[in-house]
Formats: structure tokens, C-alpha cells, sequence
């Protein structure tokens, strides 16, 4: 493998190896642990955290689901997730389409403005959007944090759409023009195939962001009814509290469907985001 190398190149290669795996244990290493011992009793845990489990059981997991609430939560997680992508992606794809495709005063402003959003701290939104929610009598529904949900995401989804639809040759969108389509047609039948993996990304990296996300929740949620998993994890450290076993099942359950979601998904995304930074 190093046949032809000189030791410089030795030396940086194995440096870059060593950086690598160094840097994936920091990552998978937490995960592998709270997963392996979830399978543990709490005697395990205490007097040998790092070793493997004796035995592999799931009763830690049936009792989460069954004294936690889990399936609620779960698919409260799981509709905010999927409703506000969906609508963000509707909305912020015909806005990337006009912005790529068409000519108005301002665009150029009114873009930077709209990207620049990114580095305004999101509790900064905090009094104006609890204020709004309340008085719309949206406090403590789903309707108000799917709202939330949708505006979250807006600056990223703008950037990555922007520059798939950019990505598009214009003599399309001119010999759609010429053929008679108006924007609606112009835009559902000739442009949205094509920058589907710009879509792809963009709902992937929003439906996760939403699926993890715990602020927003524990602001403007106060029932089991509308609790999503994230935040259902504070009440698991209540009830489980003595019980890491219990508690360690929980963060397991929460965890893995993104992870899943993404790994299935991670090619799609960063030949994506990698082609936004050079079209974009």
C-alpha cells in the first residue's frame, strides 16, 4: 500500500488515519455505550460501565413503551417532523425557483437578508413567537409547533434549493415560456423533477432538525398530548431517574430513528450540499 512513498507521505497519511479514527470513537463511541448498556442492570453499569452485557435483554424497552407513553410522543415527533417538512418544502421551494429563474427589483437584497437569518440566534425569536402563538390561541396545540416548525429551516432549505434549481439549464425554463407554460406548469412539470435531489436534501436535513428538536417543544408544550420525544426525555430522567438502564432504553429509542433516516440518506446529502457550495 505504502510501496512508492516517502516517509513524508508515510507519516501524513497515518497522521490523517489516526485524526480519523480518533475522531469516529468521539462520535460513535457515546452511542455504542448508552446502547450496550441499556442492556445492562444497574449493578453492570455501576460497578463496570465499559464492559459488555452479560445477557441481552429487552425489558428495559417494553417498559419505556409501556410506562413512558412512548408511542404518543413518538408519533407526535414523528407528524411535526414530517408536516412541517413537507409545507417548508413547498413554500421554500417555489421561493428558491423565483429567486434562481426570475428578475425583480431587490433580489439580490432580499435573498441576503432572507440567508442572513442563519446568523441571528434563534432565542432571539423567543418573546415575539410565544407572544404570536399565544395570541392566536395556538399555545399547547400541535397546529402552533408544526407553525414553529416550518420557519426553522428557512435560510439552509433557501440556500441548497436555490442552488439546485440554479443548476438548471435556462433554455428549459425559456422553451417552456415559448411552449405556452405559465409558472405553475413552468415550475410542478419542467424544474421540480430536476432538482429533486436539492429537494431530497434539503427535507432530509429539516426533518431531522425537527425531529430532534427540543426547545421549541418544551416552550410551547405543556401535555402528554402534544410532547414530543426530545422533550419526553426530561420526564424519562424523572421517572427513570434511579433506573439508568430504563433511561438509557429511552435515549437508545429516541435516537436511532434519525440516525437510520440519516445513514440511509448521507450520500444524497452531502453531493448536495457540495454542489451548493460551488453553484451556489
Amino acid at each position: 500500500m505504502f510501496r512508492g512513498l516517502t516517509a513524508g507521505k508515510i507519516a501524513s497519511y497515518f497522521s490523517m488515519y489516526m485524526v480519523m479514527i480518533f475522531t469516529a470513537i468521539l462520535s460513535v463511541g457515546p452511542l455504542v455505550w448508552v446502547m450496550m448498556s441499556s442492556f445492562k442492570t444497574n449493578a453492570q453499569i455501576v460497578s463496570s460501565p465499559f464492559s459488555l452485557p452479560t445477557s441481552i435483554s429487552f425489558d428495559a424497552y417494553r417498559e419505556v413503551i409501556d410506562r413512558g407513553n412512548f408511542f404518543t410522543y413518538a408519533f407526535n415527533s414523528l407528524l411535526y417532523a414530517t408536516a412541517a417538512t413537507v409545507a417548508a418544502l413547498i413554500l421554500y421551494s417555489m421561493s428558491a425557483f423565483v429567486f434562481a429563474k426570475y428578475r425583480f427589483p431587490f433580489k439580490g437584497l432580499i435573498y441576503v437578508l432572507m440567508i442572513i437569518t442563519m446568523l441571528i440566534p434563534g432565542h432571539s425569536r423567543v418573546q415575539p413567537v410565544f407572544s404570536l402563538i399565544i395570541r392566536m390561541g395556538l399555545f399547547d396545540t400541535r397546529t402552533g409547533i408544526i407553525l414553529v416548525y416550518i420557519t426553522g429551516g428557512l435560510a439552509m432549505s433557501l440556500f441548497v434549493l436555490r442552488a439546485a434549481f440554479s443548476s438548471i439549464p435556462k433554455e428549459i425554463s425559456e422553451a417552456a415560456t415559448i411552449d405556452g407554460a405559465g409558472f405553475i406548469r413552468n415550475f410542478t412539470v419542467m424544474h421540480l423533477p430536476l432538482a429533486k435531489g436539492g429537494i431530497a436534501t434539503a427535507g432530509i436535513l429539516m426533518w431531522l432538525g425537527h425531529w430532534n428538536e427540543y426547545f421549541w417543544a418544551s416552550l410551547l408544550t405543556t401535555s402528554a398530548r402534544t410532547r414530543t420525544l426530545p422533550y419526553a426525555l426530561a420526564f424519562f430522567s424523572d421517572m427513570f431517574s434511579l433506573n439508568y438502564t430504563r433511561m438509557f432504553a429511552a435515549l437508545t429509542m429516541v435516537i436511532i430513528p434519525g440516525i437510520v433516516v440519516y445513514a440511509l440518506a448521507q450520500e444524497q446529502v452531502q453531493m448536495s450540499v457540495a454542489g451548493s457550495s460551488v453553484k451556489g
